[in-house]
């Protein structure tokens, strides 16, 4: 990254919270789910369901967040919900049975689906001229942040004894709670003004509502690293399987150093576009490359899939700075939960459906799977830049219609 540290303190407040809060979640993504199999001993056909329904009932919660995030004050309302899903990850070790487990990851993971729409109008208003890109740094904290967590999650993984998946349960929920602690040296941000119909704003934006799909859609590619490609490696090609975890860390190391640089020249909606284009044209050749790993010898297998990481990863840096930039610049400021909450509504159904699709045209169809994948991709990328242009009109006309109202 250009640079370690943000250069004012609530931006450093901001980049703490979100740094000790993704050491939790990565214990938890690395391993949350051996902790049901092996020390709760649900069946890992209850595990998937109740993460299913979790998925699910946690798409609406960013919507009401958001909107009681720029009613009520962001501060509160985002460490509200750090405490609490820290609270509901300690009811984890409760859950032993499947609807105690239900309702517990149902609270937490609605938790986490609600963070950052709430977190949304702090990184506006501390973010500086170009929040965007201090959302961009918050992602590569993200990475180092989770990367941590992932090797401590190794550490328990190795034991794997009762008691160690117990401390990776209470690892995480301490951290997560305890990341709210740094919000203190926030100064309060005040509420937004009533606007007509508040509540239903953002899902009366058409074309912000399309841009959500189509981004959605993109979100997809963010399993295929971490679902797709594992399973492809193991079943359909001869490249060594420890070549995995060099996929996630090519993956890590190049999000953390670059994505701030990638966001810098996405400076507009229209850059934004242009973006979503290339990175759909970036996942389309990393997916042909990923089929073509299938059938050859070890060690072309492991140039195609390594090559094909490389970039399938710049392809991720262009889509997240796109969605950053078009995420904030086409919602409203007061409005900033609400349609950031709204914006997470593609990513949410990403994480819930993404995997099956993936699973379903990639690992049983086979090699065609990943073509269709990669077509989808690239024509998601090409309607982007239309769905772009129609909201930039739209909300010209929007402040065209308050400056009116205004006089």
């Amino acid at each position: 990254m250009p640079h370690l540290l943000p250069d004012n303190g609530p931006q450093r407040a901001i980049a703490a919270t979100n740094f000790v809060n993704t050491i939790g979640s990565g214990l938890y993504l690395t391993a949350g789910v051996l902790y049901f199999t092996q020390a709760a001993h649900l069946p890992a056909a209850q595990v998937g369901l109740g993460l299913g329904i979790a998925g699910f009932v946690s798409l609406a919660a960013g919507i009401a967040v958001g909107h009681l995030a720029d009613t009520r004050g962001a501060r509160g309302v985002y460490a509200t919900t750090l405490v609490v899903r820290g609270l509901a990850t300690a009811c984890f070790l409760l859950a032993h049975s499947f609807w105690p487990f239900v309702l517990a990851v149902c609270a937490a993971t609605g938790a986490h689906a609600a963070e950052d729409a709430a977190r949304s109008p702090l990184i506006r208003r501390h973010g500086g001229d170009r929040p965007q890109e201090f959302r961009a740094y918050l992602r590569a904290v993200t990475n180092i942040g989770v990367s941590v967590g992932a090797l401590l999650a190794g550490w328990v993984v190795q034991v794997g004894t009762h008691t160690a998946y117990e401390m990776l349960v209470i690892g995480n929920a301490v951290t997560v709670g305890a990341s709210a602690v740094f919000l203190v040296f926030l100064p309060p941000v005040t509420s937004g003004h009533a606007v007509d119909g508040p509540r239903r704003l953002a899902l009366r934006d058409r074309p912000y509502l399309l841009i959500t799909v189509l981004n959605g859609i993109m979100a997809i590619q963010f399993k295929v690293l971490t679902v797709a490609l594992p399973l492809w490696m193991i079943q359909a090609t001869t490249a060594p399987r420890w070549l995995i975890s060099g996929t996630m860390l090519t993956n890590t190391v190049i999000v953390i150093a670059f994505q701030v640089r990638a966001s810098r020249g996405v400076d507009s909606p229209t850059a934004g576009g242009v973006a979503y284009r290339r990175s759909g044209v970036a996942f389309l050749v990393a997916c042909s490359l990923f089929s073509l790993s299938a059938g050859v010898p070890a060690w072309a297998a492991a140039t195609l899939l390594m090559t094909a990481v490389v970039i399938h990863t710049v392809g991720e840096l262009w889509h997240s700075a796109a969605g950053f930039e078009v995420s904030f610049a086409l919602a409203p400021e007061h409005a900033t939960g609400q349609y950031l909450g709204v914006f997470g509504l593609g990513t949410g159904l990403a994480e819930t459906l993404g995997p099956t699709l993936l699973i379903s045209l990639c690992i049983t169809w086979g090699r065609p799977g990943w073509y269709v994948v990669g077509a989808l991709f690239a024509l998601t990328g090409l309607a982007a830049p239309l769905a772009v242009r129609w909201a930039g009109r739209h909300e010209h006309a929007r402040q065209g219609e308050v400056a009116a109202l205004a006089a």
